[in-house]
């Protein structure tokens, strides 16, 4: 099993060095990704939620350009304590920002070291690029996302569908996941031109060896038509709530 890989080799970022300390505070919640092949939890996803488990939107509206590396760096190190402290012993989901990465060798010693710390595997780290968080140098996300395959992430892309999370951006680099964006999932079964989008996604992603989560999952009729287009990868109410700073018991639905 490979557990983390050593930081003494890696330089510093430049241009991260001598930032003020970050003055947010918050905390994480964990909402499962499961595999309703196996019954088997496949991952979790770090949320960041306030301090008392309040929403994200006040804690990310503090979030700037003189803040947004600390932010970045801070939600891993969180997410990474919290899964090991949790014994988590699948995957962890971390939303990150690519334009909060300068340079991705670099800049990835700081999660390199928290694993270290914590004793958590890191091929056990999956890195979701967020739709909101507008990539403007697609060379640099590549590099970053080589950089990551490099040390044995996984990486996906979030919201597939909305935003610039979409077919452009896929062709351009081949995460190892996307997860399909909640409206298109919302009301499938009753939706033909939502359910002729993603069947032709999913058909693309076969294509190209990518994993498909359905996210966002709230009905059970979303979930059967899903799963009979071919996914098994699932997140939402249907199925766990995120909870905070604990993992959440789990509903599993019947075919």
């Amino acid at each position: 099993m490979a557990t983390t890989s050593r930081t003494s080799s890696i330089p510093p970022c430049k241009a991260c060095q001598d930032r003020p300390p970050l003055t947010i505070d918050f905390s994480m919640a964990f909402q499962p990704i499961i595999d309703v092949r196996s019954r088997e939890v496949f991952a979790y996803e770090a949320l960041v939620r306030g301090l008392d488990g309040s929403g994200a939107a006040h804690i990310l509206g503090q979030v700037n350009n003189d803040n947004r590396y600390q932010f970045d760096q801070a939600c891993r190190v969180k997410a990474v304590r919290l899964a090991a402290q949790l014994g988590m012993d699948c995957h962890v989901s971390i939303n990150f920002l690519p334009n909060a990465v300068y340079e991705p060798a670099a800049c990835i010693r700081t999660t390199l070291e928290a694993a270290q710390q914590h004793q958590f595997p890191t091929n056990r780290l999956i890195f979701e690029i967020t739709e909101n968080e507008r990539v403007v140098d697609k060379d640099h996300l590549k590099r970053i996302l080589q950089e990551y395959r490099r040390r044995g992430f996984k990486t996906a892309i979030d919201d597939f569908g909305a935003g610039y999370a979409g077919l452009n951006l896929l062709a351009e680099f081949q995460p190892d996941i996307i997860k399909l964006d909640m409206e298109l999932v919302r009301h499938i079964d009753t939706n033909p031109v939502r359910h002729a989008i993603v069947q032709g996604i999913l058909g693309v992603c076969k294509a190209l060896s990518i994993e498909v989560i359905a996210e966002g999952v709230e009905t059970l009729a979303e979930y059967r038509t899903l799963r009979a287009l071919g996914i098994h990868y699932f997140q939402g109410y249907l199925f766990a709530k995120p909870a905070f700073e604990q993992l959440p018991a789990i509903h599993w639905p019947e075919d």
